[in-house]
């Protein structure tokens, strides 16, 4: 929804000089309560308008002109909370030239759209499971805190320097950052997703640890040896590729969740999934198979 405005120039038309860098560094920090009053009318504009204030407060000495800017500056905007300040460096630049204001309405959301799959990209695709993957391990073998403490410190350090570099690089660069943007917006997403993506299988394969317990006596045969014999982790393969059909037939990511917890069940009440509970008999011997199921249709072999 765009506000009612019908004036097109400012009143003070003399371009304005450069923002200082404290006002830039103020709306970087800003830029962190883009969704502080998210809405479904207007999305981000109320987060917008409040990290662009103090570059506006020094472009527009004339309280006429700064009501406007704030006005128009109250327009829908929806874009990656992220990369926001890439916006922001863009429309600040325009309103220092004191440009027409319906082309700083344009630009605004011309520049805006894009960033949604690119930040995705970057952030969802990329760098939370890389960086999940090593703090993830991290945590889980050495039992430490400190691997969700670095996953914190790395993945708001990364966004923080792109926050930072995106809003003084776009200032400088005005509106040619929008044609930088939407010439390599395409190829720049499909490489992050590619590396996203070879990502996430590399995970799968080193942390998919999903295998079967069953092992057939006379003669004596691994089920779980047999399947590594053909191709190793097949299973956490192929629960990958079940999702990733049922994904794309329609399915929510909370009916795979709940699919999973499902076949989890099954499977161990069943005997068929392995585990390593290091279950115990009240003997103190380990179980075999790491653990008891609830259903024993299969004699398990004796250590």
């Amino acid at each position: 929804m765009a506000s009612n405005i019908t004036q097109t120039h400012y009143n003070d038309m003399t371009p304005a000089k450069k923002v200082s860098k404290k006002a830039l560094n103020k709306m970087i920090w800003r830029s962190l309560f883009l969704q502080a009053s998210f809405n479904y009318e207007r999305m981000q504009a109320g987060g917008w308008l409040y990290g662009m204030i103090p570059g506006l407060e020094e472009i527009h000495t004339n309280k006429d002109d700064l009501a406007l800017s704030m006005s128009h500056n109250l327009d829908f905007i929806n874009t990656h909370p992220f990369l926001v300040t890439f916006v922001m460096g863009i429309v600040l630049s325009l309103e220092q030239e004191k440009a027409d204001i319906q082309t700083i309405r344009s630009v605004r959301i011309a520049a805006a759209g894009p960033l949604g799959g690119i930040g995705d990209a970057i952030f969802w695709l990329t760098l939370v499971p890389i960086t999940a993957g090593i703090t993830g391990n991290m945590a889980m073998n050495d039992r430490s805190i400190l691997g969700a403490i670095l996953f914190l410190i790395i993945f708001n350090g990364v966004q923080f320097a792109v926050r930072i570099w995106l809003m003084h690089w776009s200032y400088n660069l005005g509106t040619k950052a929008v044609s930088v943007l939407t010439d390599n917006a395409k190829e720049f997403t499909r490489a992050a997703s590619i590396l996203g993506i070879f990502v996430v299988g590399s995970l799968i394969a080193a942390y998919g640890t999903t295998s079967i317990r069953i092992i057939l006596t006379d003669p004596v045969v691994d089920v779980q040896g047999l399947l590594n014999g053909i191709l190793p982790k097949m299973i956490p393969l192929a629960i990958t590729l079940m999702l990733f059909a049922l994904i794309r037939k329609g399915w929510s990511p909370t009916k795979c969740i709940l699919l999973l917890i499902v076949i989890g069940l099954f499977g161990t009440a069943f005997g068929i999934l392995a585990g390593d509970s290091k279950a115990q008999n009240e003997d103190g011997s380990t179980i075999p198979g790491g653990y008891t199921p609830l259903v024993e249709w299969y004699d398990y072999p004796t250590e």
